[in-house]
């Protein structure tokens, strides 16, 4: 008798714990899928992303999920068709991603992103000393570079525009130019004397300095660029027909409300190399289209 009553109380719950909201499976709401250019080494983009998605499942009250991607196209590739719902793009991917979602929206970005720089990077063995100005780049002439992904724009675009600015085209370097695929892997590969010159973003740098996961003895920094806007956190607007009109204010306010005196929100604005997220919009990457345009980059 006993064993009935046992099983017929777990059949009873079933459909309740069928019902729990802990996943997205149960409770029948679609998770918010996250994502982000690769531009630096997986592993910590995988732990920051993370640690992100917790967050703003938290303060969203919905299931959200960070989806790490092969390289900065796949991204936007992703993008494009819908499964990504927020994504972490750099200036120039943040516009070819909203070019072929009409009404995507460029949300929020770190307090650095409105005024970002490229560091210009040597191996100490090429003899290159620090540049003064733009019109010290006609040094570089003759060296070997590399930029980091192809799509990067502080690891290519912006360092390409100013080469360009400075009256240097790509085949005034040594042999073909090369793409690393992301800023650590450039900051290795000038390290090792593979190429004398290289082009990185300089949050990732100074992060890596500052770790001591640079030899210094091998490597330097030698010319910051102007700044330009980079980074940004760019939505689609699927996401307003699925959670409510109101969805995409929630989310900026999540990236505005993190603060860096609760404990477990510095680690996450520190992983992100960000003090703050602050507002942002579409227009602030026109001179960053422009330039696409203008090296091929933006058909």
């Amino acid at each position: 008798m006993k064993k009935f009553l046992l099983s017929g109380l777990l059949l009873l719950l079933l459909p309740l714990t069928a019902c729990s909201p802990k996943t997205s499976e149960t409770s029948g709401v679609k998770p918010l899928v996250t994502g982000a250019i690769p531009d630096q080494d997986p592993e910590k983009l995988q732990r920051q992303y993370t640690k992100l998605a917790t967050y703003l499942q938290k303060e969203l009250g919905i299931p959200v999920q960070y989806k790490p991607v092969t390289d900065y196209t796949a991204a936007v590739t992703a993008f494009k068709v819908g499964d990504f719902d927020l994504v972490w793009f750099g200036g120039l991917t943040g516009v070819q991603a909203r070019l072929q979602v009409p009404g995507a929206e460029a949300i929020a970005q770190r307090d650095v992103d409105e005024k970002f720089h490229t560091i210009f990077i040597a191996n100490k063995n090429s003899g290159l000393k620090s540049l003064k100005d733009i019109t010290d780049l006609k040094q570089l002439k003759g060296r070997t570079l590399t930029f980091g992904s192809e799509s990067s724009t502080s690891g290519r675009l912006m360092p390409q525009y100013f080469l360009q600015q400075a009256g240097l085209q790509l085949t005034d370097f040594k042999g073909q130019v090369g793409f690393s695929g992301d800023h650590d892997k450039t900051i290795k590969l000038v390290e090792a004397g593979s190429y004398e010159v290289g082009a990185v973003n300089e949050k990732v740098w100074s992060q890596r300095v500052d770790t001591k996961q640079v030899d210094l003895n091998k490597v330097e920094a030698i010319w910051r660029t102007p700044a330009y806007y980079d980074y940004h956190w760019v939505i689609n607007p699927q996401v307003k027909q699925r959670y409510g009109e109101d969805f995409i204010q929630k989310v900026q306010n999540a990236f505005f409300k993190l603060d860096p005196k609760i404990p477990e929100q510095k680690e996450i604005l520190d992983l992100l190399q960000a003090g703050k997220f602050i507002p942002t919009k579409n227009e602030n990457y026109a001179e960053i289209e422009k330039v696409g345009r203008e090296i091929g980059k933006i058909k």
